[in-house]
C-alpha cells in the first residue's frame, strides 16, 4: 500500500508540480547562449521531447518499483527516478528560459509510460532491468543525436543534455550490471517505434 501511495505521489508531483532539482543545473564555461528567433523555436522543440522523456521516466522507474517485490531492486529504482527528477527540472527550467511550454500531452505519455512499466515489472527481476538497459540505451542515442541538432550557439540545453546523456548510460549499466536479460529483437523494435511515434508529436504539441 506505501508502494502505491507514493507511486500516485510522483505521478501527481511530476505533472502537476514544479520539479526541483536536488543537483544544480549544469552549464558550459561560455558566453551568455543568444539566438536567433529559429533557433530559439528549434532548440525549445528538442528541449520539448527532452521534457517528455523525463516525464516518462518517472511513470517509468515509479510503475517499476511498484511492480517489483524485490526491496534492493525498489531501491535502484527509486535512486535513478531521483536522478531523473533532476533532468526533469532542468529540461522544465530550460523550457521556461527559452519562452516555450512542455508538451500539452503529459498526462497521455506518463499514462502509457507507467503501463508499459508496469508490465515490464510484472515480468521479473532480470526482463525488468533488461528493459531498463533497452530504455535507456535508446534514450542516450537520443540525446546524443540531440547534440548533434541542437543550435551551436545554445550552450546552455547543451550542457544539459550532455549531462543527461551521461546520466542514462549509466543507469544502463548499472541494470546491466544487476542481471539484466537482453530483451527480445522485436520488444526492441516496438520500443523504439514507440518512441519514435512520441518524439515525433512531443516536438510539435
Amino acid at each position: 500500500m506505501d508502494s502505491f501511495f507514493i507511486a500516485a505521489d510522483t505521478a501527481l508531483r511530476t505533472l502537476f508540480a514544479k520539479p526541483r532539482a536536488a543537483k544544480p543545473c549544469p552549464t558550459l564555461p561560455s558566453g551568455a547562449t543568444e539566438l536567433t528567433d529559429t533557433e530559439r523555436r528549434r532548440a525549445a522543440g528538442l528541449m520539448r521531447v527532452n521534457h517528455v522523456g523525463e516525464v516518462c521516466a518517472q511513470a517509468l522507474y515509479a510503475s517499476q518499483a511498484l511492480a517489483t517485490p524485490d526491496a534492493e531492486l525498489r531501491r535502484q529504482f527509486n535512486q535513478a527516478s531521483a536522478d531523473e527528477l533532476d533532468h526533469l527540472a532542468w529540461t522544465a527550467e530550460r523550457l521556461q528560459e527559452l519562452g516555450a511550454r512542455p508538451s500539452v500531452l503529459n498526462p497521455l505519455w506518463y499514462a502509457g509510460a507507467f503501463g508499459l512499466g508496469l508490465l515490464a515489472g510484472r515480468m521479473g527481476t532480470a526482463a525488468s532491468l533488461g528493459f531498463v538497459v533497452e530504455t535507456e540505451t535508446q534514450v542516450g542515442a537520443h540525446l546524443k543525436s540531440h547534440l548533434d541538432a541542437l543550435p551551436a550557439a545554445d550552450h546552455a540545453s547543451r550542457a544539459i543534455v550532455a549531462q543527461m546523456h551521461d546520466d542514462e548510460l549509466r543507469h544502463a549499466r548499472e541494470a546491466q550490471a544487476a542481471g539484466a536479460v537482453d530483451l527480445p529483437g522485436p520488444v526492441k523494435l516496438l520500443m523504439r517505434a514507440a518512441a519514435k511515434l512520441m518524439t515525433t508529436v512531443a516536438e510539435r504539441i
